[in-house]
């Protein structure tokens, strides 16, 4: 079934909205993509509205790391996840989301890209105060 991102059938009270048309297109909606971390990257090219293309990012090693204190990007290798606070089970599985510390040959970062969106794991070093 599709999954749409239209408002629900129901109001906040409980009550029904009465359906005045039907789905459409561009209300459309896709599973979440749930990026891992595995030995190989893998992605997937998807076709978006208006006839534009997406790269959707479904497993990751590395990660593009800006340290700001050289103000230079690297390429590290990603080890764990360490936290996530989109879901805390997200740490168990394995999975990269916006805002994920990971925990990589740099050290700790936090992931600035959306993986699933973007096809890219961007991330920064936490600067320990």
């Amino acid at each position: 079934m599709a999954r749409s991102q239209f408002r629900p059938k129901r109001k906040e009270s409980g009550g029904r909205y009465i359906a005045a048309r039907k789905k459409k297109l561009y209300e459309l909606g896709r599973e979440p993509t749930n990026t891992k971390l595995e030995e190989a990257s893998r992605k997937r090219t998807i076709r978006v509205m208006g006839a534009h293309q997406k790269v959707i990012l479904l497993a990751a090693e590395a990660a593009n790391v800006y340290d700001p204190e050289a103000k230079a990007y690297r390429k590290a290798k990603i080890k764990t996840i360490a936290e996530n606070p989109a879901n805390s089970n997200y740490v168990r599985r394995n999975i990269i989301t916006k805002g994920a510390v990971l925990d990589t040959e740099m050290g700790k970062v936090r992931v600035t890209s959306r993986p699933g969106q973007d096809g890219v794991v961007n991330a920064v070093v936490i600067v320990s105060e």
